[in-house]
């Protein structure tokens, strides 16, 4: 009864409190949105809709002061396609993990590059897991998405008078094909 309430009252149960965490044990999170909130973060990542999402993991202590995020993330999104704006629906399951560290420091320069497993950030005092599965999502989602009618659609483009380009003829080898052919012929 007190859950419900609380959820009513509008206390933050999507909020981990890092202190509040067990030190010897990992903690189990599952979050899912409400319907709100998935319309929320539709809108915020521009997509046509939100169908369904899930965050589920667990964050474990990593020596004295430090912890380990894992966790995966499902989702089914509806975008608009690239080239028709036709919904392409996408199923994400996208497993990731943090590494939050007590001592953290920020790079020096501004444009390094990070290498593999090098991933951690300062802990934070409060993990909002609601934030965390919109970041998880913005990050997982195709850059692209496309339609099958897409690969149907051709496309020339060339001014009045100039033979277009099309598909065929800016493919990279293209050109030495129809070299090959003339030479061949004895152009």
């Amino acid at each position: 009864m007190q859950d419900q309430e609380s959820k009513q009252n509008g206390d933050m149960t999507d909020i981990l409190r890092i202190a509040d965490l067990p030190t010897g044990n990992p903690t189990s999170f599952l979050w899912t949105p409400d319907r709100a909130q998935m319309n929320n973060i539709a809108k915020a990542l521009d997509l046509l809709a939100l169908r369904k999402m899930r965050l589920e993991g667990e964050i474990r202590p990593q020596g004295t002061s430090d912890w380990t995020l894992e966790a995966k993330l499902g989702a089914t999104v509806v975008q608009p396609c690239v080239v028709t704006l036709d919904p392409v629906t996408t199923r994400i399951e996208e497993p990731f993990t943090r590494i939050y560290v007590a001592n953290w420091s920020a790079p020096e320069d501004s444009e390094v590059e990070l290498e593999d497993g090098e991933d951690s950030e300062p802990v934070p005092e409060l993990l909002d897991l609601a934030a965390l599965a919109h970041e998880a999502l913005a990050l997982a989602l195709p850059l692209n998405p496309r339609s099958p009618q897409a690969d149907e659609i051709e496309t020339n483009f060339g001014p009045e008078g100039v033979a277009p380009l099309s598909d065929e003829t800016v493919k990279p080898f293209a050109g030495l094909a129809d070299l090959k052919k003339k030479l061949e012929s004895g152009e």
